[in-house]
């Protein structure tokens, strides 16, 4: 199909707030010929009038008006947490295609009601896990599956940093906290790259710099047969950073960040054949040997959201083609599964 060919899915976005100003309104940006917003629903309406002025589209102060809009195909859900599993479900009772923000809902009982509603309805329902887009987590999965790195031990990702936080994402009453902020983007990446498995999960939530009463400090390990071992690190308090990225393998590792990537292996063909031993070292030492390394890197061309367009791009194709749904709310439901786990047994 050609771009002339191409129809636009119209579309309305609950939120007009960091992510659905600054994500998503900037990728339709990005996505002429694809998505047109054609509506906006926020209180504020110095935000509702600069979404007119950029798209030309209609403002709502009520999203029943916005839903009762016949203009409106796709609603992107994207307003404070607590309102994602309410909003969507509404949306879909309505019969609109939802694409809802990360994370689906604050518990997994409304996660479940979600996608119920949108099996009765046969309205379609996305989750916009768009960190599975981002080109080093695509680079990171190339890696892993060329198996040069040889079988994957263990993974760490590491979003750590230093600082106070007071705005309504530090409070549980609106579906705050660094877990399900940031903490489900690297949740749902581990599940990706670990494979089909429920994870045995352990974990540390606490409170350390935030002006919140919800978490700023997550501590997740992600155990499962047959799978690497995942260890999650999100915090606030955390005065030496290291790289997001830390992949240990039998026959390498990689390590990097969303600008660039490097990782070094050897080829067990070019080492010498060797057996275990009673026998001691004939120098008392530790044994050792000098292994040749292969060292690759990888530097990422333009921003993140360059990636996050494949998101939309895959959606498009499923709205206008019929192209299986790329990113499925049970895909999605598997991390707020990890949520849950975490939140009744580590209160904070």
């Amino acid at each position: 199909m050609s771009t002339g060919d191409l129809v636009p899915v119209r579309v309305g976005i609950v939120g007009q707030g960091r992510s659905g100003w600054g994500i998503h309104a900037n990728l339709f940006q990005m996505l002429p010929e694809h998505y047109r917003v054609v509506a906006v629903c926020d209180p504020i309406e110095a935000r509702r009038q600069q979404a007119v002025a950029t798209f030309g589209c209609t403002p709502y102060l009520n999203l029943n008006d916005l839903l009762a809009d016949p203009a409106v195909e796709l609603v992107v859900v994207a307003p404070p947490t607590y309102l994602h599993a309410p909003n969507a479900i509404q949306a879909l009772e309505a019969g609109k295609a939802v694409v809802c923000e990360k994370p689906m809902a604050t518990n997994l009982y409304d996660a479940d009601l979600m996608i119920t509603t949108a099996r009765r309805t046969g309205s379609l329902l996305t989750v916009f896990q768009n960190r599975r887009y981002d080109p080093d987590t695509v680079q990171v999965r190339k890696v892993i599956e060329s198996g040069k790195l040889g079988r994957i031990v263990q993974i760490k990702l590491l979003n750590q940093g230093f600082g106070r936080r007071w705005d309504w994402q530090t409070l549980k009453s609106r579906g705050g906290g660094s877990l399900r902020n940031n903490g489900i983007h690297a949740i749902d990446q581990a599940l990706q790259l670990m494979g089909p498995v429920e994870p045995e999960v352990f974990a540390v939530l606490d409170r350390t710099l935030t002006l919140g009463d919800a978490d700023d400090h997550v501590k997740i390990i992600l155990k499962a047969p047959g799978a690497p071992t995942v260890d999650i690190e999100v915090t606030s308090c955390c005065a030496y950073p290291r790289d997001y990225w830390h992949v240990y393998g039998t026959q390498g590792g990689l390590t990097g960040n969303a600008r660039e990537l490097h990782w070094k292996y050897f080829r067990p063909e070019e080492l010498p054949p060797r057996q275990a031993t009673v026998e001691s070292t004939p120098d008392r030492s530790y044994n050792h040997e000098e292994i040749h390394w292969y060292e690759e890197s990888w530097a990422a061309e333009g921003g993140i959201e360059l990636g996050w367009k494949g998101y939309y791009l895959d959606l498009y194709n499923t709205l206008r083609n019929g192209a299986p749904l790329a990113v499925t709310p049970e895909s999605a439901r598997r991390a707020m599964a990890v949520i849950e786990q975490v939140t009744r047994t580590c209160p904070v």
